[in-house]
């Protein structure tokens, strides 16, 4: 049986051989799927980890509490459209809730923020203290505003990278420098450390922190001292979110007196649920990719199902004699299917350098993340194989059910 299997391998390899330009041509609408598939697959793994780092970059087990929705005058409001959350919110949860780490708040506005003769539109945040923790953020220099100089409304910054790149010339330590905010002069007390994109895209390093009650007093302003453009919250472990979610929503709807029947005039995210629908969506445009990579690995099949039926038409009278003299259906059958396995091994090897030769262009070239995917590889490599297999079968079986007879007569 090794004897047979070798003698029909050599006999595949030596008519392949033989038809070198026609074989090659067969096999690129394989090498392309292959090759496709893996790139595809390596570009979405690479996004899927670039999306992973984002939603770690926010911090550790964090749940966000925005204001809304509300219905007022039968509209229905968005995310943040309503003002409805305070500083005592926030206050009242650490208090109550023991599965809590921290709660936080802050309040935004983008506005001019001037240096000397540079100046830049930069999201202002005031903050509280524990802001800082709940989002992991560390400093290249420099360090935190107090609880104290919260309390004392001081007119102390925390600023990112892109502010520093900005506002200041390079090599310039901004450490300890006056900056102006809406004409309010503001002291320069640590560098925030590089964060790089948000999830949703933003710049996180674009941003400068300043005590919240500064902020609501004498920068943002407010129509009713202690409310808050958003409030946070952290857990010791990711497994407590949930029960700290549904305790958050039970007691903020006893805070606001919310009736059974009404809906929350908040929205609760967790850390978790925003990972979840950027990786869904990145796993969705994954599957959409190797769909249609997938569909030129079935081009080949057709093709190499093509070539062999061609193959057995130029091959009658030789089958034809191999009958003659002995050959059984199933020795017909196999060498033909032994012809498409190898074109389709042979085009899924090759179809695997250019993948991943093309993943790593594409991150030399674009510039975007790409992780090559040992599982994607075996796939696509193993789906070339049974392209082969499925598509060489109805040929092979058409030549081995010849009549011997009328295969020698065929001219």
């Amino acid at each position: 049986m090794s004897s047979f299997l070798f003698m029909t391998v050599l006999t595949a390899f030596r008519f392949l051989n033989r038809n070198r330009m026609r074989s090659v041509l067969t096999t690129i609408g394989i090498i392309i799927g292959v090759g496709s598939v893996i790139a595809m697959v390596s570009i979405g793994e690479g996004a899927k980890s670039v999306i992973q780092s984002q939603v770690a970059s926010m911090g550790t087990n964090m749940i966000l509490i925005l204001p809304g929705a509300t219905s007022v005058g039968g509209v229905r409001g968005g995310q943040g459209g309503a003002v409805t959350l305070t500083v005592s919110d926030a206050v009242d949860l650490k208090k109550k809730l023991a599965v809590l780490r921290e709660t936080g708040w802050a309040k935004r506005d983008v506005m001019q923020v001037v240096y000397g003769n540079q100046n830049w539109n930069v999201p202002v945040n005031g903050i509280s203290p524990s802001y800082l923790r709940i989002r992991d953020w560390s400093f290249t220099s420099g360090g935190p505003f107090t609880e104290a100089e919260m309390e004392a409304t001081s007119r102390v910054a925390l600023i990112g990278q892109t502010v520093v790149d900005n506002l200041f010339t390079e090599g310039e330590d901004p450490l300890g420098k006056m900056i102006r905010i809406k004409n309010v002069p503001f002291q320069i007390i640590g560098i925030l450390a590089p964060k790089g994109q948000s999830p949703n895209g933003n710049d996180q390093d674009d941003i400068i922190f300043i005590p919240f009650t500064t902020a609501e007093r004498k920068v943002v302003g407010t129509q009713f001292l202690g409310t808050v453009g958003a409030l946070f919250a952290s857990t010791e472990r990711t497994e407590d979110l949930p029960e700290a979610v549904e305790d958050i929503r039970r007691i903020l709807r006893e805070r606001h007196r919310l009736r059974p029947e009404q809906p929350d005039d908040f929205t609760l995210r967790t850390q978790v649920d925003i990972g979840r629908v950027q990786e869904g969506t990145g796993e969705t445009l994954t599957i959409m990719m190797f769909s249609v990579a997938s569909i030129s690995l079935l081009v080949g099949g057709i093709g190499i199902m093509n070539i062999l039926l061609v193959s057995v038409t130029e091959r009658t009278r030789e089958i034809g004699i191999r009958m003659a003299i002995g050959a059984k259906r199933q020795h017909i059958l196999v060498q033909f299917l032994a012809e498409a396995i190898i074109l389709s091994m042979a085009g899924g090897m090759l179809g695997v350098v250019f993948g991943i030769a093309g993943a790593r262009a594409t991150t030399l070239i674009a510039g975007w993340p790409t992780i090559i995917s040992i599982q994607a590889i075996l796939v696509a490599f193993l789906f070339s194989v049974a392209v082969g297999l499925i598509f060489g079968m109805y040929p092979a079986n058409k030549a081995s059910r010849l009549n011997p007879i009328d295969a020698l007569r065929y001219e």
